[in-house]
């Protein structure tokens, strides 16, 4: 059977310098924007790129992959087992993989090629891990529910809802963060007030929500006996089904997700999970969209420096953006640009390491999707290193949201493929070094 190869790649230039309120208008919607600081020119570098073979079986899908506080790093995905579904997960560490070991199974999931599990890890050692879990026989009424390992993944506690409405609507879209030694927070989507409605905003018929019943966003926090929280309701109005991500800046954690207006405004919200400030846009699109565009943010965070990267489709024009905080997500400054036109398909993910900011992404053109890897300055100023990391067999929805984790040895990137068909997952590991040569180059290995 054909596997999904690392596909040539390309240079194209040298690295170089370089709860809401709804009532408030538009532009005080935005913040301010923040200065970027001057730096010295960043260095040229040669960028290599490896095969990174993975412990998930042909038919796995759905992957997960974080950097957990030692360094090493944590690849959870999804198995078929009859008609069951496995959440399983491996840990990479001084250059090798450990044995796959079973989070949970359930035949009652509900597993979708957007709204996937995470695990992640507490500096206690702990590990964490939700799913979701059918809730109803309705189409979109499942449940987030979360588990606890205290033994490196061999077993794991009694799961336990972290949504406890009751209501036979749709929990998802979950981010994770070490919220304390011992302590998890935890961010999701939730419909309790979408109950009684036709208030799906579509993984497949992009139905619009009435306005009288939107989907929240809520947050809360878990300790090691499972106990909830400090659960709070942080905005009242979301996009119902686009991704939400956490990073956690010298001032705490950052959350961003994709907003929704009266007038159908989904533009990125960024908000503190510990009260600094109120969710604000990161930067003024005004894409009005009357249904989910199932395409959310991410974001990293170092020190006070906060990166964002999204999609939009603003002016009916596809566009891939990025927008840098140099005060803990306050204020950014005014977007990249980084890609544009029908080829873009946005599924952005951020990494920022010491000495640069990656973004990951997805594009379809000439009849095939690819995955791509950008590296900018730590600034985003200046022409950007592209890495084409692989051109994908399958196209479509199938090939889900590609992962990207920064590692000791430097990037490491996992995404879905459909090899006849069937999901199967790759990875790649990419490195940056600096080159004495003017001229910087891009080598396989």
């Amino acid at each position: 059977m054909k596997t999904s190869p690392l596909a040539p790649l390309a240079l194209l230039a040298a690295l170089a310098v370089s709860a809401c309120d709804r009532g408030r208008p538009a532009d005080a919607a935005a913040a301010a924007e923040s200065p970027a600081p001057a730096t010295a020119p960043a260095k040229p570098v040669a960028v290599a790129l490896r095969d990174w073979p993975l412990p998930a079986p042909p038919g796995a899908a759905q992957p997960d992959l974080v950097r957990a506080p030692d360094g090493s790093l944590l690849l959870s995905w999804i198995e078929r087992d009859g008609k069951q579904h496995q959440l399983k997960f491996a840990r990479w560490r001084d250059d090798a993989w450990s044995t796959p070991r079973t989070i949970a199974r359930g035949s009652d999931w509900f597993v979708n090629w957007a709204d996937t599990p995470h695990i992640t890890q507490t500096a206690d050692g702990a590990l964490w891990a939700h799913w979701l879990q059918k809730s109803a026989a309705a189409p979109y009424a499942y449940d987030v529910v979360l588990t606890r390992s205290g033994d490196d993944g061999a077993t794991w506690s009694k799961p336990v809802h972290v949504n406890d409405d009751g209501t036979p609507t749709e929990h998802g879209f979950v981010s994770l963060w070490p919220a304390s030694h011992d302590r998890l927070g935890i961010a999701w989507l939730d419909g309790r007030r979408t109950a009684g409605a036709d208030a799906h905003g579509g993984h497949d018929d992009h139905a619009a929500a009435t306005p009288a019943a939107m989907m929240t966003l809520r947050t809360a926090r878990f300790d090691a006996g499972m106990q909830r929280h400090d659960e709070r309701e942080l905005d009242l109005s979301t996009c119902d089904c686009c991704q939400t991500d956490v990073a956690v800046s010298a001032r705490g954690p950052v959350i961003a997700y994709r907003d929704r207006t009266p007038d159908e405004i989904r533009d990125i919200q960024v908000a503190t999970l510990d009260g600094g400030f109120s969710p604000k846009r990161v930067h003024a699109d005004n894409w009005k969209m009357p249904a989910c565009p199932v395409n959310g943010p991410s974001l990293d965070a170092r020190g006070d420096t906060v990166v964002v990267g999204w999609y939009t489709a603003a002016g009916d024009v596809p566009t891939l953006r990025l927008a840098r905080s140099v005060d803990g997500g306050q204020r950014f400054a005014a977007p990249v640009d980084v890609d544009a036109g029908t080829h873009v398909l946005g599924r952005a993910d951020v990494a920022i390491d010491s000495d640069a900011v990656w973004l990951l992404s997805t594009r379809e053109d000439a009849g095939a999707q690819s995955v791509q890897l950008r590296r900018f300055a730590p600034t985003l100023e200046g022409a950007p290193q592209l890495v084409e990391v692989a051109r994908l067999q399958g196209r479509g929805r199938g090939t889900g949201f590609p992962q990207l984790a920064p590692g000791p040895d430097g990037m490491h990137v996992v995404w879905t493929d459909l090899v006849e068909g069937q999901p199967r997952l790759a990875g790649a590991r990419v490195s940056a070094a600096e080159n004495d040569a003017t001229d910087t180059g891009i080598a396989r290995r």
